[in-house]
């Protein structure tokens, strides 16, 4: 059965499209245009436009296109969502926004406080992982899903705690913000990836289908009302999901598919960032070895040339 048929504002979310455009005009006229009214600052480099703009494409694709629908009626897509939203997004936007501009925020009264706390690498990474397990509970996904103001407070806050665990990895040059070593770094990503994986496991090898917004007719079309309009939903005659699973794939299959497929986006993308860590880790020891390496060479020709 076509996706059609639930109507142009369930696929395309035009609302959301009107939000990300002026979010990205926001951030022209500030990093461009009224840049020389800060105190501090510099100008926009070419990668950080990129890497914003980037992010807005990703944050309307996750939540804004068709993919936001199929969430709703694939486990799999549910689970792809939530690997690009809280795994790649908070990367971009981190290496999107500019220094100057982070100071700023990070400094603020209030968002200071909550940054010292919220971004310090054990706290970041055992808050990140308590929410993502939390929110993938049975009971309270069932919940969550069915209710429009639930859902929109527990994705703000799971995503939150996905860019505080972020930030230790990707923050620079900001004053007063702490900066995590290469080695420690890679400690940090190991973590992330260990403590999610009982979670990912928990919904890969259950026997049985566990979430009743993807298995249970009524249940599934109270959550279909978070992303298609009551109007319109109510003109359908739909029993359930399966109307839309691709080929012979079933309830479970879909369920685990979905915890497959975050693993293996989780270790991509946590792969690509341990590999450039720990690129730059060589490079450091590389470099301090060959510091030593002179000092002692030039201590050792200073004391041959006072034994002179």
């Amino acid at each position: 059965m076509p996706l059609s048929i639930f109507g142009f504002q369930a696929l395309w979310s035009p609302y959301l499209i009107g939000v990300i455009l002026f979010l990205t005009v926001v951030y022209f006229l500030v990093t461009v245009k009224w840049r020389k009214s800060f105190k501090v600052s510099e100008p926009l480099k070419k990668s950080e436009a990129i890497y914003f703009v980037l992010a807005m494409i990703s944050l309307y694709i996750v939540i804004g296109s068709p993919v936001d629908l199929l969430s709703h009626i694939l486990f799999t897509m549910h689970m792809v969502q939530m690997a690009l939203l809280l795994l790649l997004v908070p990367i971009l936007i981190i290496k999107g926004i500019p220094w100057w501009i982070w100071r700023i925020v990070v400094n603020a009264p209030i968002v200071k406080t909550v940054f010292k706390i919220f971004t310090q690498p054990v706290v970041a990474v055992f808050a990140f992982a308590l929410m993502f397990s939390l929110y993938h509970l049975p009971s309270i996904f069932d919940t969550i899903k069915t209710n429009e103001t639930l859902h929109a407070i527990f994705t703000i806050i799971l995503f939150l705690s996905a860019f505080f665990m972020t930030w230790p990895l990707m923050n620079k040059n900001i004053e007063g913000q702490p900066q995590m070593k290469s080695l420690y770094k890679i400690a940090y990503i190991i973590a992330n990836a260990v403590l999610v994986t009982p979670a990912c496991a928990l919904i890969i090898f259950a026997g049985q289908p566990v979430y009743a917004t993807y298995y249970d007719g009524d249940t599934w079309l109270k959550a279909m009302e978070l992303c298609v309009p009551l109007g319109t939903l109510a003109g359908l005659n739909l029993a359930g999901p399966e109307l839309f699973f691709p080929g012979n794939m079933t309830t479970l299959g879909d369920q685990q598919t979905g915890g497959v497929l975050m693993k293996i986006i989780q270790e991509i993308i946590f792969g690509i960032i341990l590999w450039k860590v720990f690129r730059a880790w060589w490079k450091e020891e590389h470099v301090k070895s060959e510091d030593e390496i002179n000092e002692k060479a030039l201590k050792d020709f200073q004391t041959l040339k006072q034994s002179q």
